[in-house]
């Protein structure tokens, strides 16, 4: 299994899945959804930054970059190579 979407999924559900029961997915709809708000998205993108040791721009950290597990590692990906 890929250890990026592994620990994204992870700290997503740790930060802002209430509900054990619920599932969270790789493509599981993440700021459309609401399980991830405007508030949330921005310590989203502060672990992503820390973790991985990149800047994201604003213009880079949009609700449809960060949507899905699947699309955030898609970004990081593009800066990691």
């Amino acid at each position: 299994m890929d250890e990026m979407k592994t620990d994204v999924l992870e700290y997503v559900k740790d930060e802002y899945v209430d509900d054990e029961d619920e599932e969270v997915t790789f493509d599981t709809p993440l700021i459309s959804s609401g399980l991830v708000d405007s508030f949330s998205m921005v310590s989203l993108k502060t672990f992503i930054e820390k973790k991985y040791s990149l800047k994201l721009s604003d213009e880079e950290a949009t609700p449809q970059a960060f949507d899905t597990v699947n699309s955030i590692v898609e970004l990081v990906r593009k800066h990691t190579g």
